[in-house]
């Protein structure tokens, strides 16, 4: 992890040192129109109701001691990614446009790119380790605290940081290592790996074909985790028969899988496309979907589909 770190700040070192003009101009996501005045504005309202959304349900949680079991912490941990998430594509996204300042350091480019990396592949592991348990919940509820004990709960919950944080220090170093071309103009509303890449002056396939292998980790065996657990429980959901008993794990894993096809869907699209098909325009609306919108939709699927979430929030009101 140190010779990472090393590599990452060399990178930024060489970058500045062989460029005269360092910075990158992001083109962003809007013009000055009228309608996309208000197309800016409504991005801004689903971010800040993603904040708020997200803060009230880590404190739901927090406050409520009926929702202190392993799901709803590894409920909260989602909050907090999704949070720092949009804390980090908004805030310069929202101060470019209104400044009309287009650049972006190096450093803050890095930075961007470790951080989405960072929570969008710690996410990643975190639906696997709440699709775990969620099977061990509906497949096997007498032995739940042997099989989901909180230790292990806590260990899923810091190897997906940790493999996120793994990951995005690998990518951002990697990327920022590059020669760029004169044109550092990246059509893009925030630094994405794959977007930066293609500004380079270099031959990329190698480090392109490790990002792919790293996109497979990271995206393709939780997913393939998830569809195993899911395929498990829905087996043993079809399998009881009264209506009631079945009325609950479809709720709650109902929920779980629409966070999981919206996230998954846009990540999949963003890093796993070939670069042949892949065009900006389509890129930066995916990107908003999964870095915007998807936040703001976590909490809300699973306060409005969730009876627990819900009788916490009467009490805190």
């Amino acid at each position: 992890m140190k010779t990472v770190i090393y590599f990452f700040i060399s990178s930024l070192k060489i970058m500045k040192n062989g460029n005269t003009t360092s910075d990158f101009i992001l083109l962003g996501l809007f013009n000055h129109t009228e309608a996309h005045l208000f197309l800016f504005a409504m991005v801004l309202t689903i971010a800040f109701a993603s904040l708020v959304g997200n803060a009230l349900m880590i404190l739901l949680i927090h406050q409520d001691a009926q929702l202190h079991t392993p799901m709803y912490f590894l409920l909260s941990q989602l909050s907090l990614m999704d949070m720092m998430l949009v804390s980090t594509i908004v805030p310069k996204m929202a101060t470019n446009y209104l400044t009309g300042k287009m650049s972006i350091s190096p450093a803050e480019c890095g930075l961007q790119i470790f951080f989405l990396l960072t929570l969008g592949g710690g996410e990643c592991f975190l639906l696997a380790a709440m699709s775990y348990d969620r099977y061990v919940a509906v497949c096997h509820p007498l032995r739940y605290p042997a099989l989901m004990s909180w230790q292990l709960c806590l260990k899923m919950t810091v190897g997906s940081w940790v493999l996120g944080a793994a990951d995005g220090l690998m990518q951002a170093a990697a990327t920022l290592s590059f020669p760029f071309c004169d044109a550092h103009e990246i059509n893009h509303f925030f630094c994405e790996a794959p977007t930066l890449v293609g500004l380079a002056c270099a031959d990329t396939f190698v480090f392109e074909y490790v990002m792919y292998l790293c996109c497979v980790l990271m995206l393709l065996v939780p997913f393939s985790l998830i569809l195993i657990s899911y395929s498990l429980i829905l087996a043993a959901v079809l399998q009881m028969h009264s209506r009631e008993a079945r009325k609950k794990p479809f709720a709650t894993c109902s929920s779980h899988l629409s966070v999981v096809g919206l996230f998954y869907g846009a990540a999949i699209f963003t890093y796993m496309q070939p670069k042949s098909y892949r065009s900006a325009h389509h890129d930066k609306v995916v990107s908003v979907f999964y870095t915007i919108f998807t936040p703001v939709l976590n909490p809300l699927i699973y306060s409005l589909r969730n009876s627990e979430v819900k009788d916490a929030l009467r009490k805190l009101v």
